[in-house]
């Protein structure tokens, strides 16, 4: 992503959303980028999400901060433990119309210059146009098949996701939105990647029971 050398960050991530959903990763420059937006979905906070949320960016200059601890409890800390100090969500948005996000991070803390700021926005506004008008990112390789070039195993990832999530409305007997929550907080307690879960739900290697405390799961 061409954002990341020309604001001068460690790497970015760009995510398709509706609204305030947690939406589809579009595109990573490194693995520590796949695991933040990662995290904002298993944890269900962050400042990617609070940018879809508010319209606005959102700017943690400082993880080790008591305001980003304030205002992610979980996620401060996780993110700081998977390698970013500091994390720029950008809002994609025209007007009424919400497209996603695009998120920023360096391993150090440090806010963004002026003219750093400034050419942040700019490749916000740039691929949220791209993003609207469904062209591929051919600077996010790898380059893949899904919706606007999203790269195949980001594909794959997200449809296990929504395919565990899909038979765990059965299992459960709940709907879509508490089924989510269940899988996010299963994966949560037992400190596993999302998509980990998600796969060997998927696969029949494990079965969540229904249970009060969504923390618990059982196999089958």
């Amino acid at each position: 992503m061409a954002a990341v050398t020309a604001v001068g960050v460690s790497g970015a991530w760009l995510s398709a959303a509706r609204g305030a959903e947690a939406g589809h990763l579009m595109c990573v420059t490194d693995a520590v980028s796949e695991r933040l937006a990662e995290l904002q979905l298993t944890l269900g906070e962050g400042p990617g999400l609070d940018a879809v949320e508010s319209g606005g960016p959102v700017l943690a200059s400082d993880l080790d901060q008591r305001d980003a601890a304030r205002r992610w409890p979980v996620y401060a800390p996780a993110a700081r433990q998977a390698g970013a100090a500091a994390i720029f969500a950008f809002p994609l948005r025209i007007g009424a119309i919400r497209a996603g996000v695009m998120a920023l991070y360096r391993g150090h803390p440090g806010p963004l210059s002026a003219s750093h700021l400034g050419d942040s926005l700019i490749f916000a506004d740039t691929a949220t146009l791209l993003l609207l008008d469904a062209q591929d990112w051919a600077d996010c390789p790898p380059a893949g098949p899904g919706p606007g070039g999203q790269p195949a195993d980001l594909v794959l990832h997200r449809a296990e996701i929504d395919q565990a999530t899909g038979m765990l409305t059965e299992q459960l007997g709940v709907g879509i939105a508490d089924a989510f929550i269940r899988l996010r907080a299963y994966a949560y307690a037992h400190d596993q990647r999302l998509v980990d879960v998600a796969r060997d739900i998927v696969a029949r290697r494990l079965r969540l029971r229904p249970d009060r405390d969504p923390s618990m799961g059982g196999q089958a």
